[in-house]
């Protein structure tokens, strides 16, 4: 990429074809939706356990003097648990890298959008190079938790939402 000037997120594009920014546009859909619906159910997760939802909670509970990186920690927290919950309760997500590291992505591209004024299309690109370093890792290591623990997933889900940054 380097050598050629290549961003990262341009040599997906190169390797995959363009098909993949379609694929990718139903992706950031599809994560926007379950950070979404996350956010707008409250009560009881199915399952018997008695889990309540807390991402509404996260999201509206805002402190009279909230310093910007305390809000910032709070809504990112908020999205990655709606997903959490849309997951736990049956709902779609995207599984990136795994079911157990679903929110962080979303989280991160959500709060960038809503926040930074990220494009769709710019999340897209974002998308694509957070995917690239999530299969570097698969093929490298492992993504699994059942494999390498729970460090195997939050931490391929942490690496890809910070190269996504860097699209």
């Amino acid at each position: 990429c380097s050598a050629n000037r290549l961003r990262l997120s341009d040599y997906v594009f190169l390797r995959e074809g363009e098909d993949i920014r379609d694929y990718l546009y139903d992706i950031w859909n599809t994560m926007k939706q379950s950070v979404s619906d996350g956010l707008t159910h409250t009560g009881e997760l199915p399952g018997g356990l008695e889990v309540e939802r807390k991402a509404q909670y996260l999201y509206n509970r805002r402190h009279i003097d909230e310093s910007p990186q305390t809000r910032e920690n709070r809504l990112v927290c908020a999205y990655a648990f709606a997903v959490a919950e849309q997951n736990a309760s049956g709902g779609e997500i995207v599984t990136a890298p795994t079911c157990g590291a679903a929110g962080v992505i979303p989280a991160v591209m959500y709060y960038m959008q809503r926040s930074r004024k990220f494009s769709d299309a710019a999340v897209v690109r974002a998308l694509a190079t957070a995917g690239l370093i999530g299969n570097l890792i698969k093929t490298n290591a492992s993504i699994s938790g059942a494999e390498c623990g729970c460090q195997a997933e939050i931490g391929t889900a942490s690496a890809m939402g910070a190269a996504a940054l860097c699209y």
